[in-house]
């Protein structure tokens, strides 16, 4: 079966707007407008969870084999961010001082600054980090930033496959079920559940509507319906909640409200439009984001983080604008390189591992 490089090119557009996202709000806060940061939001990561469902199928082994993978190479790299952070604190207590390493974490902002600078490694936060609770790494704070998106990821696509195993005649049922709850939480917000309740809630309406546009394809003539209802359920969103909403939007999305709800339906409708009806014949730069995506969103966290200290002393250097092409562009280029070398580190790990297991393999 053909990859469908479509899928490929989605991925990586969505990446790429995921970095530029980081770059609006993480360094960004010192410098772009609001405007801009909000409307960075426009193709977010329910474009993923979109994606993800049209590639999910029902077969539980193979699902449960690529997430049992994928929580491995998780565990590598975050290994390696723990030593990464515990040795350039090491080196700067060493050749400089606590007050330096201070200085130098304060370019993050106050709301980042370190929390556990010590000489003794903190285990702890390396075994919470294998368990998915996202304590920050205070050298690269954007990273675990950015990791909620994988725990809800994982949590999607276990009930996911299940779903579709076990009631695949009631799939539209589920969708309901999802709506429902989503409604109810956004009409009676003092009911709306902590966790990670609200967000499977949204986002597995995402993810099972993506599996049911598999392989299928939109008509042509309900294109300017869905984008019209698309402006109808934007104009009211501001009708109801202001014109303040707008620069409210990213605090709407932990976890999921109906104005980032509302934000989201252009870039999905934008999504299952294109599917089955924009070719992808050869494979690009876009594509091969899309093909390598968790490296790359493992690698932006890092590039996202190192750009901060490009940001601070060349902001009052050049128009904001300029400054954050420029800024884009280096950290594009810089998740590139790093998604690279952890994808060649993700390869040595799996080669220890293996190791590992021959050496610890019982003998027949």
């Amino acid at each position: 079966m053909n990859r469908d490089l479509y899928i490929d090119f989605a991925k990586g557009l969505a990446t790429l707007s995921i970095i530029f996202i980081h770059t609006a709000f993480w360094s960004g806060q010192f410098y772009i407008i609001p405007e801009i940061r909000v409307f960075s939001l426009v193709f977010d990561v329910a474009i993923f969870y979109a994606l993800s469902g049209i590639t999910s199928g029902n077969n539980v082994e193979k699902t449960l084999y690529r997430l049992l993978k994928l929580q491995i190479t998780y565990m590598i790299f975050v290994t390696l961010l723990f030593f990464l952070d515990y040795f350039f604190k090491i080196f700067g207590l060493t050749f400089f001082s606590l007050e330096w390493l201070q200085s130098f974490y304060s370019t993050f902002g106050s709301k980042y600054s370190a929390t556990s600078i010590s000489t003794a490694p903190q285990w702890q936060n390396l075994g919470n980090w294998y368990l998915h609770e996202y304590r920050n790494a205070d050298t690269f704070p954007v990273v675990m930033g950015s990791f909620w998106y994988l725990k809800v990821y994982f949590i999607l696509t276990v009930f996911g496959v299940l779903i579709l195993k076990f009631f695949p005649k009631h799939v539209n049922w589920f969708i309901g079920l999802c709506i429902a709850l989503t409604l109810l939480f956004n009409i009676f917000p003092e009911i709306y559940p902590s966790g990670q309740v609200g967000y499977v809630a949204f986002y597995m309406t995402v993810f099972l509507v993506g599996n049911r546009m598999r392989g299928k394809k939109i008509p042509t003539k309900m294109i300017p319906v869905l984008y019209g209802l698309v402006a109808l359920a934007l104009a009211w969103m501001f009708w109801y909640f202001g014109n303040e909403i707008f620069f409210k939007i990213n605090k709407q999305k932990f976890p999921p409200q109906t104005p980032y709800i509302i934000w989201t339906f252009f870039s999905l409708t934008t999504l299952f439009v294109l599917y089955n009806r924009l070719k992808i014949t050869k494979e690009n730069f876009v594509t091969h984001i899309g093909k390598n995506a968790i490296f790359f969103y493992f690698g932006q966290g890092i590039s996202s983080s190192l750009v901060y200290f490009l940001v601070v002393p060349m902001k009052e250097l050049m128009p904001w604008w300029l400054l954050m092409v420029i800024i884009y562009v280096i950290n594009v280029a810089l998740a590139f390189i790093i998604a690279a070398g952890l994808k060649k580190f993700d390869d040595f790990g799996w080669k220890i591992l293996e190791f590992l297991r021959k050496k610890t393999a019982a003998q027949n």
